[in-house]
Formats: structure tokens, C-alpha cells, sequence
């Protein structure tokens, strides 16, 4: 080696630390110029290092060695002489022990790693595992650390070549975990496992036990972090862990309760750190995510629960976005609920929310109403029964005296809007006053303002006797409340406005009045948020400021004004549209983040498309010369969330504006379908979940657009499509089927089945040509329970998937029935050889065992197919009936109301003459007819169905029906109230009698006249559709030369010709 090329390297590498940027530039370019490019600058480095005097000398040449023998696939490195490689490998690693500078150290060790991955995969460096394995048990601590750290290093960058070392590995990590003197030592070794974790298959038994056996210790060294305060070191190991919790082969599967008494005990613990407890917190919350499976089989929630009620009464940051643990306690509580059967988890919870609502303390009463709201997500079907004992809490949160509480109940409130639409609207007289009286607190203005939002959302025409009071309360806020407040009373109007619709006229002016001095407000922040809300040109302003929260907020403003005014809205299309397309395409931050300023190191990785390039200086190679591991990774990898959420809203946008403003849309759908495309590989299910869902809004409303006519079910297209839709239709869907085969987010696929079952029901068997087979295969996957976003890496391959499962996992199955539903629509009687497949599998959700949801989205799917099926169901009828014989005699009345549907479709479609069964029918729908004027819903809606089924028996064979017992029950039933999609069959089996058997009829006749005047009422929406409203008048002339004075008395008059 040459003297003065080592010399001459060395004093290049103190220039390039040199202050002066004329140097180090100059420095720098002679490096890469006449050093870089020459094997010779190997061995130099390597010289340096070991000899400098200099730390940071030492230090730069080993970051400039690992580049070189990193570069170009090691081709520098191959260059230089074996011998020299030889010496290289033989003292290089002893050398390092001899450091005293624990940076030298490190970036020296990634040199022996880069080394590693090119000679240990070739076989040329045997010697390296049997050096590092003695110094990693060696008597010195020092050295233990240096060796453990080169160990992990070599095996984080060996690809291959190291798996025949397994054996030896686990035996000296059983050493190292428990390294006496030394905790990194310790941690070190917990992070070399996560590495080789990442090699072990599912199939290899013992390198699985091993590393289990392991595993205990791995889970002390994490608690010695927290208690020592080690958050470098706690923050490796949390994601270590989080690594094997990701992991598809089980290795944590024995130890998960030992794992969530750990975590639960780290998160708890007050004494330590608060962002320590809140790793620990959030180690557990992904452990709720991804095994699931195995706290359902030991029934973990309770216990889990109980752990973290205490944590929601702990203060909460004023920063929204600033984690706590309290937050991370709440996330907990919602990924149980929405993960696991809600059976496992609202009954523990309800028993801790009454115990913590009844505390003097006013945290814990907060925390319970906070874990109640949070929970409803999940459990929002299993708690419907019980509102009950709900309702009381809700109320008496309202008006607790501790304005956290009344705060924490208007979250609630917003959460059960959401979530429990019908219960929320039943107790309007209740939440209306209470929250109208919060918004005059100003300790709860805000939050009682969101509540208002959330309620005025779903209340519909019962807003009319509310809409004064709520008009004058909202108007004076815009005078007195502070701009925050303001922010959200304009929602809060504005929700207001959509609820009430025409009615809202009187109060627009008024409060145009009241709001117009805020068009001229100049400030920033909250001011310029509420301008975008309050008026169209400063919503287009928003889009113009560079912030994502207020192009979000315009977006939202767009697709409401485009709700509300349809095709009037078409003028402003040519300046909305293209912010819109600019947000779906905006870059996240692919371009290169300087490490060298944090507060902008990241707006990327979104996709797996884009990867994140970490840079700060580079060399002529391309190389950076900053270690990985002193990047900030927290701030690198923290990702922009407010442009994901924009972009969300744009997307979703974009079909909500074609369906408002139709043909005026065209020339923008070619570009916004590309785009949207594209989004579907998004790596925020959000996003991907608008796409879908404004891609196949796309497609419905161009086939409206288009000049077609009325499809005819079966598998051979006999309606084609118009060759644009055709070829739009060949765009979109291929890309929606293909997103499929990877999507793992299970919301994502259910809106996908169900906004491709409205496509399929909408242009039917068209839109399946050619695709059948695939999109059959999603249905059938979901059902199976095989599909990627419910595999459980926990659960083997032949082992049957739980019956009790979360709510979400049952909208999934439910979802998918909607697609078969469709198929079958589409398809008509050519469904046939399908059906004999699904219907297994949809069956069996029909089981006491199972959740509401599960018996009663089958039953109804499978009424469903019926109705689309029609004749062809005959074959399956047999089965058919015994299935729907168990759900007439099901507990609940949704099943029921499903239940009778289906049985009066089979009845009235199968060739079958079911006239023997016909009593043993007629008593099973009996019970059904038993309800009060109070009764819930779903028993009116049940009662409207079992009159659709009587209906259905009466006209396949009147005969056998006993007219004289059953004709009083069914028209007392009349006119139905909840389900007028059943009049028409109702009003068969009249006009049928009418025509067959008068007489029969005549007892009821009064009756039915005032029934008639119901359903005709012209001051009610429509009852019955144009043609059975046709025949009824027709037989309301008849009847009044019959018995004027009755139709005269039902005010029938109007409808008679000629009066």
C-alpha cells in the first residue's frame, strides 16, 4: 500500500470537516475523483481507521469504506487483491475491539457487515460467525457490545448464508439475552432476533421452539428498558416486537397473555416515562390487531379492559394531535371493539362504564363516557338492545356538573349519530334541548356544536320543530363565540339547511346577514377556515393557500353545493375540477428529505410504489453519508396525514360531482378515471376506499348518460352496452378486481362488494361480461372467510374461522352476500349452477350461535337470490324452506322480518305447489302480526313482511288458504308503515280476491277503504308505484258505485274520473 496515497486520503478526509465550503468542496470533488474510483482506497480507509488519531477521522473514513465496499455490488471490493481482502477480514474485526469510540465502533462494524454480505453468502468468510460468536461471550463488557453489535449488523445485511447458523445462533442468544453486565448487550441481541425472526418459516418446528424459548427473555430486556429510562433502547425493542407481531408465521402465538400482562403493566405504570407507557400502549394495540384470533381464545378483553379504564381518566394533552396515554388507552378500547366479537367485550365494558360513571371523580366519569362512544363503532348492534341502560348515562352525562364530562358526553353523542342513527333520532326530545342548553355553556360550546352537527346530520323532517330554536341559537353564536366555535356552528347551519331542505329559506337571508363582516376577515389560522366555510370564492381561496385542511375543507363545501343545486352547479366545474385532480396527483414527499432539517424529512411512503429515499449530502456515487441509524426515523416516517385526508376528500369528491352535475361532468371523466385508478394502490385505505367508490359512481352515471335500454337477466348479454361505456367499464373494473387480490383492509373490500353489487343491480349482466368468474371468487373467498384481509397468521390453513366474530367481519360477510344477491339478479335463472355453491356457504351464517347480523344478512341474502332467481330457485326449494322454517322461529325480529320475505318469495317463485304447507306457514308468520303502535321498527317492519308473505301465499293458491282466519289479521295489518316495497304484493293479493272471490272481502271493505285513502294520501310520499296506484283508482271507481257515501267519507273522491 502506498504511504502518500494513505496520507494523501487522510488529509482529504480533515479538509472535508473543514468550515470552509470552498475547501470542502474542493475536498470532496478530488476525493471522488482521483480516490473513490481506486480499489487502492480500500485498503487505505481501513488503514486510517485503524491509526488515525483523530475520532472524527476514524469515524468518517469507516462511513466512506462501507459506501465503497457497498457500491456497485461490492465492485470495488472484488477488485482488490485477494490477499489484501484476506488481511481485511482477518484484523479488520479484531481492530475494532481495540476502539475506544463507541460511534467508531459502530460505523466500523456496518463495514464488516458490508463485507459480510458479499463473502458470507459465497462462502468465503467462514471464519466470521465462530469470531463474532466468542466475542459476543467474551470477558470483557466492552467487547461483548462491540460483538453483539457487529453480529447484528452482519446479520441484518446478509441476505443469505447465515440460516445453517441457526442452530448455534439460538444457543448464543440464550447467553446474550441474559449478559449480566451489560443491557445493550442485551438489547442488541433482542434486535439481532427480530432480524432472523424474519427467515424462520411456519413449517420450521424447531427453529420456532427455539426461538419461543427465547422469547420471555426478549420480553425482560424490553421491561429493563422502560425501567431504566433507556428510550433509545425501548423504541428499538418496541419495534422489534411490533416486527413479530406483523409477522405471517406465529412465533408469538404462546406468549401473547404473558405479552399483554406486560404491556398493560408498562402502560399503567405512572412512575414511568409517559412516551415510554405510550410505546408499550400502542405495542398492545397492535397486538389487538394482529392477534385477534388469540385474545378471543383466551379471552383476554375483560382483563385487557380493566387495565385500561384507569388510563382514560388520566388528563388528555390540550394539543389534539399530541399522543397520551389516556388516547392510547382509548385507541385500545376501540380496536377491541372493533376486532373482536362485541360478546367478549361491551358486557365487561358496560360493567366498568357504570362502576366508573358512578365515581365521585369526575375523571373517571369522563373516562367512561369517552370509552362508551369510542366503543359504539364495534359493538353498535349488540348494544342496540340494551340502549336502555345506556340512554340513562348519556342523559345524566348531559347534565353533569363537570363541563369534562358534559364534553366527553357531546363526543359520545356525535359517535352514536353515527353509528346508532335510529336510536339517536328516537330520542330527539331528549339530546335536542340537552345539547342546545350546552352550546350556551362556553366551557362546551365547541363540542356541543359538533353534537348538534352530528344529530342535525340524521334527524330529517324532525328538525321542522326545532329548526326556530336551533336557528336563533346558531345565529347568535356567529355573533359571540369565539372563531373556533364559529367554525363549527357553520357546519352545524349548514347541516341544518341540508336536514331541513325548502324550510330553510326564511332563515338564509338572516344569516347571510349575520355572517357577511366574516367574508372580510384578514387574519389566519381558524379565521381563514371559517371564510372558506362561509362563502363559495373563499372556498376556491382555500384551495389556493398550501394547506391541506383548507383545500379539504373546499372540497367538502363543493360536494355539498353540488348536492344541493345538482346541474346549477355545472359553471363552477371548470375551476373545481382541477384542484381536485391536482390534490389526487400532488406529491407526498417522494422527492429526496434532507436528514439535515427533521421538520421536513418526510411526506412520503404512502405507497410501495415510492420509496423513501434518506438523504442529506451525497457523494459523486450517489451514496449518503449519514449512518441509517442516526436518522431520525420517527420524524422520517411520519406520514402526512393531513394531504392523505385531502386527498380522500378529493376523490371522493370527484364522483359526487359527476352524479350531480351528469352530461356537464364529460369532459373531465377520461382524466379523473386515470387518476383515480391510480389510487387505488394508495397505501391509506381511505383514499383507496374513495377511489373504488367514485370509480364505479363514474361508471353508473355515464351508463345513465348513455342511450340504453332496460337490461334482461341471464349470462348471455342480450342488451349491449353503448361502446364507450363498454370501454370505460373494461377500464375500471380489471383495476378494481386486481386491487382486490391485495387488499387487506377489510372496510375496503366490503365497500367494494357493495358498491359493485349498486353497479351490477344498475347495468346488469354487461358489466359482468367477461369477469364473472373473478368477482364470483371474491364472494366465495369472503364467505369462506379465505379472503387476504381475514387471513389470521395465528389460525391454521384447514382450521374453520370462529362463528363469534367481530361486527365488522360481519358487515364484510353481509357485504359480499349483497354481491351474490346481485349476481343473482344479474344472471336471473342462469344463477342456477352458482346457487348450488353459495348456498352452502351462505347457510351456514344461520345459526343461533351466530350474531344477529350473520342470521340475518343470510336469511335476507338468500331472499335476495330468490327474487332474482325466480323459477329457477325450484330445485333448492326443499332446503330452502327448512332453513327459513328455523329463522320463523328465531328470537329476533330482524331475522324474522327476513325470514318471512323469504318464505313468501320461494312460495310465490318455486314451481313447487307448497299449498301443504301452507297452515304450518300461516301459524309460523302468525306471531309476526302481534305489535303495538310503539312496538320497535323491526316488529313493524317483521309485521309489514309477514303481510307481503300472506299475500304471496293468497295469490299462488287462494284455495288453500283459510280466508275466513286469516283475512281479519291481515287486513288490520293495513296499510303497512315501514316497508311499502310489500304493498305491491299486498295489493295483488286484493285485486286478486277482488277479481276471485269478492265476497270474501266484503266484511273488510270499510277497512280497506280507509286504507286505500292511506296509501293514496297525496300529502305522503308513494306507497304503492304508478301501476298499483292505477289499478287502485280503477277499483275505487267501481267501488264507488257500490258505496259512494264510504269513498265520499275517505275524501276517495278526487280519484274517481269525472268528479
Amino acid at each position: 500500500m502506498d504511504p502518500n496515497f494513505v496520507q494523501g486520503l487522510h488529509n482529504l478526509l480533515v479538509q472535508t470537516t473543514s468550515n470552509d465550503t470552498t475547501l470542502l468542496k474542493a475536498a470532496t470533488a478530488q476525493l471522488n475523483q482521483d480516490y473513490y474510483k481506486n480499489p487502492a482506497c480500500i485498503s487505505a480507509l481501513a488503514s486510517i481507521i485503524t491509526s488515525s488519531p483523530d475520532q472524527a477521522i476514524r469515524q468518517l473514513a469507516a462511513v466512506e469504506l462501507r459506501k465503497r465496499v457497498a457500491s456497485n455490488s461490492g465492485a470495488l471490493w472484488t477488485m482488490i487483491s485477494q490477499d489484501e481482502r484476506e488481511q481485511i477480514k482477518t484484523k479488520f474485526p479484531e481492530l475494532i475491539l481495540a476502539e475506544t469510540s463507541n460511534p467508531v465502533r459502530h460505523s466500523a462494524a456496518r463495514v464488516v457487515a458490508a463485507i459480510a454480505a458479499i463473502e458470507v453468502p459465497m462462502g468465503t468468510w467462514p471464519q466470521l460467525f465462530p469470531f463474532l460468536q466468542q466475542t459476543c461471550i467474551a470477558r470483557d463488557a466492552a467487547h461483548r457490545e462491540v460483538g453483539m453489535f457487529m453480529l447484528y449488523t452482519a446479520l441484518e445485511n446478509i441476505v443469505e448464508g447465515f440460516q445453517d447458523q441457526l442452530n448455534s445462533l439460538f444457543q448464543l442468544f440464550s447467553q446474550t439475552l441474559v449478559d449480566p453486565d451489560s443491557l445493550e448487550v442485551r438489547i442488541t441481541t433482542a434486535r439481532a432476533m427480530g432480524v432472523i425472526a424474519q427467515f424462520i418459516d411456519a413449517d420450521e418446528k424447531a427453529y420456532l421452539a427455539q426461538f419461543q424459548g427465547l422469547l420471555p427473555g426478549m420480553i425482560q430486556v424490553i421491561g429493563q428498558c422502560v425501567e431504566t429510562s433507556n428510550e433509545a433502547g425501548a423504541r428499538n425493542l418496541f419495534d422489534v416486537l411490533e416486527t413479530l407481531l406483523i409477522l405471517e408465521v406465529p412465533l408469538l402465538s404462546k406468549v401473547i397473555p404473558d405479552l399483554v400482562v406486560f404491556l398493560l403493566r408498562c402502560g399503567g405504570n405512572r412512575a414511568y416515562d409517559s412516551d415510554l407507557r405510550i410505546l408499550a400502549l400502542n405495542a398492545l394495540n397492535w397486538t389487538v390487531q394482529y392477534k385477534k384470533s388469540k385474545l378471543q381464545s383466551f379471552a383476554l378483553a375483560p382483563s385487557i379492559l380493566e387495565h385500561l379504564m384507569p388510563l382514560t381518566t388520566e388528563e388528555e394533552p390540550e394539543d389534539v394531535d399530541e399522543d397520551a396515554p389516556s388516547r392510547s388507552a382509548l385507541r385500545i378500547i376501540d380496536g377491541l371493539a372493533t376486532n373482536l366479537p362485541p360478546t367478549q367485550v361491551f358486557p365487561s365494558l358496560r360493567n366498568l362504564i357504570v362502576q366508573y360513571f358512578s365515581s365521585q371523580d369526575p375523571a373517571q366519569r369522563r373516562g367512561a363516557m369517552l370509552a362508551l362512544g369510542i366503543a359504539v363503532e364495534g359493538c353498535s348492534e349488540f348494544m342496540t338492545p340494551l340502549m336502555g341502560e345506556v340512554w340513562p348515562i348519556i342523559e345524566a352525562g348531559l347534565q353533569d356538573g363537570d363541563a369534562s364530562v358534559r364534553k366527553a358526553t357531546c363526543i359520545a353523542v356525535s359517535c352514536f349519530c353515527e353509528w346508532l342513527e335510529e336510536e339517536c333520532v328516537a330520542k330527539h326530545a331528549v339530546l335536542v334541548p340537552a345539547i342546545m342548553n350546552l352550546i350556551n355553556d362556553s366551557a362546551t360550546q365547541r363540542s356541543a356544536c359538533t353534537a348538534l352537527d352530528a344529530l342535525l346530520e340524521i334527524l330529517a323532517d324532525v328538525i321542522d320543530q326545532y329548526l326556530q330554536l336551533i336557528m336563533e341559537r346558531l345565529s347568535g353564536l356567529l355573533e359571540t363565540a369565539p372563531i373556533p366555535v364559529k367554525s363549527v356552528v357553520t357546519g352545524a347551519i349548514g347541516s341544518a339547511a341540508h336536514a331541513s331542505k325548502e324550510k330553510f329559506i326564511p332563515y338564509f337571508e338572516p344569516t347571510m346577514q349575520h355572517i357577511q363582516h366574516f367574508l372580510v376577515l384578514t387574519g389566519e389560522g381558524e379565521e381563514i377556515e371559517l371564510r372558506v366555510l362561509l362563502w363559495m370564492p373563499l372556498a376556491f381561496q382555500g384551495i389556493e393557500m398550501g394547506s391541506a385542511r383548507l383545500r379539504e375543507c373546499s372540497f367538502l363545501f363543493f360536494g355539498v353545493m353540488a348536492r344541493v343545486f345538482g346541474d346549477e352547479f355545472a359553471g363552477y366545474l371548470p375551476s373545481v375540477v382541477p384542484p381536485l385532480i391536482a390534490s389526487c396527483v400532488q406529491d407526498e414527499g417522494t422527492e429526496e428529505v434532507s436528514t439535515s432539517d427533521p421538520n421536513s424529512a418526510f411526506n412520503s411512503g404512502l405507497s410501495a410504489s415510492n420509496a423513501i429515499p434518506v438523504t442529506d449530502e451525497l457523494d459523486a456515487n450517489g451514496m449518503p453519508t449519514e449512518e441509517l441509524e442516526d436518522v431520525d426515523l420517527d420524524k422520517l416516517l411520519d406520514v402526512n396525514s393531513a394531504i392523505a385526508v385531502e386527498k380522500e376528500i378529493a376523490a371522493d369528491t370527484i364522483g359526487m360531482l359527476f352524479n350531480a352535475t351528469q352530461a356537464q361532468f364529460l369532459p373531465y371523466v377520461e382524466q379523473c378515471t386515470l387518476e383515480l385508478v391510480k389510487l387505488l394502490a394508495h397505501y391509506y385505505e381511505g383514499i383507496r376506499k374513495s377511489a373504488l367508490d367514485s370509480l364505479l359512481e363514474i361508471v353508473r352515471t355515464f351508463y345513465d348518460l348513455s342511450d340504453h335500454q332496460d337490461w334482461e337477466a341471464g349470462s348471455t348479454v342480450t342488451v349491449p352496452l353503448a361502446s364507450t361505456t363498454r370501454e370505460l367499464i373494461g377500464h375500471v373494473l380489471p383495476a378494481l378486481l386486481g386491487m382486490y387480490d391485495t387488499e387487506d383492509n377489510k372496510s375496503v373490500v366490503s365497500a367494494l362488494c357493495v358498491h359493485l353489487a349498486e353497479t351490477i343491480n344498475k347495468i346488469g349482466p354487461a358489466f359482468v361480461e367477461g369477469q364473472l368468474e373473478p368477482i364470483c371468487a371474491i364472494a366465495i373467498q369472503i364467505l369462506e372467510q379465505k379472503a387476504f384481509c381475514q387471513q389470521d397468521p395465528d389460525q391454521d390453513e384447514e382450521e374453520e374461522a370462529p362463528e363469534a366474530q367481530a361486527e365488522y367481519d360481519s358487515v364484510l360477510v353481509s357485504s359480499a352476500g349483497d354481491l351474490v344477491a346481485a349476481l343473482a339478479n344479474a344472471l336471473g335463472g342462469d344463477f342456477a349452477p352458482a346457487f348450488s355453491r353459495f348456498f352452502p356457504l351462505i347457510a351456514k351464517y344461520y345459526k343461533k350461535s351466530r350474531s344477529l347480523s350473520d342470521r340475518s344478512s343470510a336469511i335476507g341474502c338468500l331472499a335476495e337470490i330468490i327474487a332474482g332467481m325466480k323459477n329457477a330457485v325450484t330445485p333448492f326449494t326443499e332446503p330452502l324452506l327448512e332453513l327459513f322454517y328455523q329463522a320463523l322461529s328465531d328470537t329476533d325480529a330482524e331475522v324474522l322480518s327476513n325470514a318471512a320475505f323469504a318464505v313468501g318469495l320461494l312460495t310465490e317463485y318455486s314451481e313447487i305447489d307448497l299449498s301443504p304447507q301452507y297452515l304450518h306457514l300461516l301459524g309460523a308468520l302468525r306471531p309476526l302480526f302481534v305489535v303495538t303502535p310503539d312496538s320497535p321498527a323491526s316488529k313493524l317492519n317483521a309485521k309489514d313482511n309477514a303481510a307481503g308473505a300472506v299475500a304471496r301465499l293468497i295469490v299462488r293458491n287462494t284455495a288453500a288458504v283459510p280466508l275466513d282466519q286469516v283475512l281479519p289479521v291481515f287486513v288490520q295489518a293495513l296499510p303497512l308503515k315501514n316497508d311499502y316495497l310489500e304493498n305491491r304484493p299486498v295489493f295483488r293479493a286484493i285485486f286478486h280476491l277482488v277479481q276471485t272471490d269478492g265476497a270474501a272481502l266484503g266484511p273488510y271493505m270499510d277497512r280497506l277503504i280507509q286504507v286505500f285513502a292511506a296509501v293514496l294520501d297525496p300529502n305522503c310520499p308513494d306507497q304503492v308505484g304508478d301501476d298499483i296506484r292505477a289499478e287502485l283508482i280503477q277499483l275505487i271507481g267501481v267501488l264507488n258505485t257500490q258505496m259512494p257515501e264510504q269513498i265520499r267519507a275517505a275524501d276517495l273522491s278526487a280519484f274517481i274520473p269525472d268528479q
